[in-house]
């Protein structure tokens, strides 16, 4: 099942620049071991050490996060959008 990914600014350095990248897979599991075979440097950003998802990536299928879904035994349909957006926390007033 072919999925369009969609990478924030922040990972696209270690995407070669792509904002957008076409891969491959069933589930967003598929998808994520498809997309950090080709590019490794995703994988700190994508998968906790327990290998589940990271704690601090929000990930949407087209309008759905994942997180209230399967997480990443999440089933995909042909053209289906994956939106990766890292977490926003901190700061101080």
């Amino acid at each position: 099942m072919a999925v369009d990914i969609k990478l924030p600014t922040v990972l696209r350095t270690h995407a070669d620049g792509q904002a957008s990248i076409a891969v491959e897979g069933a589930t967003i599991g598929d998808v994520f071991a498809d997309l950090v075979e080709r590019y490794p440097g995703l994988k700190a950003n994508l998968i906790g050490d327990d290998g589940g998802l990271h704690k601090f990536v929000n990930v949407y299928v087209n309008d759905d996060d994942i997180r209230y879904l399967q997480q990443l035994d999440t089933k995909l349909a042909d053209g289906d959008v994956i939106s990766i957006l890292p977490a926003v926390a901190g700061g101080a007033i």
